[in-house]
């Protein structure tokens, strides 16, 4: 009477049976299927996973009465868990007081099938960021702009979110620039956009940036042949790995990493080739001596010098593309002042000592130039919206920028400020009383989360 029950397993005590074994818990044959569902998801394991024998083996040892599965029982399970979790997250979709943000993209398989991906990002209640992938279906030829404008439409009208729309961010694709105007136009029917549909297409900001160095990296294509055949080489076999492993020891190269052979159309892989390529410099140099035979692409001193040059060029590129990539973070906020540290960054380098980093700059200050004047205006207003910045950031780098357009572009920017804070207001007038919290309570929010006075905000810009 005077032991107390240890609480443990949610207030009852493990038993013991006549042989000292511990008797295991109830068995529930529903809450096990949703486990092994759950699992099978999670992990990507296939349907037949619940067949074989050492996984049945291992849950019987863990309880007698438990009753395998079948493949198709298993498929049915995770149907049903994806019907489960689709309805949850449509009933949050709904209920959500803000806006929604979608991106797509076209994804080609190695079987070139083309496939669509509708991603939705949106700030819950609890203030937490979040990404949810909507739709990722099949997409037969041709992929025109209006083929890919019905599929979004589809997507989300599904989803119930289309009149919930904020903006769409897509890459520089030719279609996607017809499929925007051809969305837009059909919700803007309903009137479900914000402002028009001014703010509705985002140029995606990485994507930019890709181009721009893409177009730098064409110039100096030669110079890099070099390198990327040298990792290629010793790259190409086990044989070969062995052998520069050896000539790493012998050069006193004290690496860890080894090689990395870059995808040319992901210009940051370039960069981390050349950049990883550099410190095995000297057991390149030892590789020429071991294999003349078969090592004819080693480059010159010059050349390695080149390379070095570029890779400082290509440095703070790769940082920023690392800092606009992130997915557990907004980054929007961030890609004005990022955008003007690059058009410094080129600038610095107009008058490099190295002739090819010199080459590079005219054509990416060339493609900085189309891209900033169509997105510069969005994410500036971004930036404002960004309590360490505000307005201040902007009109610090729009001055060393442009002096001349300077006080043209600030104008412009107030102007937008205050036609979106409008509409929002608009819309909280018109809107009916709701026990919901509506845009313009989640509007009212941020003011006080950023500590913004907007009463006075919206009389200085007016």
């Amino acid at each position: 009477m005077r032991c107390k029950m240890y609480p443990r397993n949610g207030g009852r005590q493990q038993q013991l049976n006549v042989d000292g074994r511990v008797v295991s818990r109830k068995y529930d044959h529903a809450v096990f299927r949703q486990l092994v569902a759950k699992t099978i998801v999670q992990h990507d394991l296939p349907y037949s996973y619940v067949e074989y024998e050492k996984v049945r083996d291992t849950w019987k040892y863990l309880n007698a009465d438990v009753q395998t599965i079948c493949r198709n029982t298993a498929r049915a399970d995770v149907y049903r868990l994806y019907e489960s979790e689709r309805d949850t997250l449509k009933r949050e979709l709904a209920s959500l007081p803000g806006r929604v943000s979608f991106t797509s993209d076209l994804w080609t398989s190695v079987k070139r099938e083309g496939y669509m991906c509708v991603t939705a990002h949106y700030i819950d209640r609890n203030w937490k960021l979040n990404s949810k992938i909507l739709t990722f279906c099949a997409l037969p030829p041709p992929h025109t702009g209006m083929n890919v404008a019905i599929q979004l439409l589809d997507s989300l009208k599904e989803w119930g979110v289309h009149k919930k729309v904020f903006s769409v961010t897509l890459d520089n694709a030719t279609s996607n620039d017809s499929m925007q105007d051809i969305v837009k136009s059909q919700l803007n029917l309903d009137d479900a956009l914000l402002c028009g549909g001014e703010f509705f297409h985002v140029r995606c900001a990485a994507h930019i940036l890709n181009l721009i160095v893409q177009d730098g990296l064409k110039v100096i294509g030669d110079s890099l042949h070099k390198v990327r055949e040298s990792v290629k080489y010793v790259l190409s076999s086990e044989t070969r790995e062995n052998l520069f492993q050896k000539c790493v020891e012998a050069a006193g190269v004290v690496e860890t990493g080894g090689l990395l052979l870059d995808v040319p159309t992901r210009w940051n892989s370039t960069f981390f080739m050349l950049e990883r390529a550099i410190r095995y410099r000297r057991a390149f140099a030892k590789l020429e001596t071991f294999d003349k035979k078969g090592y004819k692409m080693a480059p010159t001193a010059e050349e390695w010098t080149r390379a070095e040059n570029i890779c400082n060029f290509l440095g703070p590129f790769a940082v920023i593309t690392t800092l606009m990539s992130g997915s557990n973070y907004p980054t929007s906020n961030l890609y004005f002042y990022q955008v003007f540290q690059i058009h410094n960054w080129l600038r610095i380098n107009e008058g490099s000592e190295d002739e090819i980093v010199r080459y590079m700059v005219p054509p990416m200050k060339e493609k900085f130039d189309k891209y900033w004047d169509e997105v510069s205006g969005l994410f500036a207003m971004a930036a404002v919206f960004d309590p360490r910045f505000k307005l201040s950031i902007v009109e610090c780098c729009l001055e060393k920028l442009d002096m001349s357009t300077r006080d043209a572009k600030l104008k412009n920017l107030r102007e937008k400020l205050s036609i979106l804070f409008e509409s929002y207001d608009k819309k909280s007038k018109n809107s009916s009383p709701s026990t919901e919290p509506r845009e313009t309570d989640f509007f009212a929010f941020r003011k006080v989360r950023w500590g913004c006075d907007w009463k006075n905000t919206s009389r200085s810009l007016s």
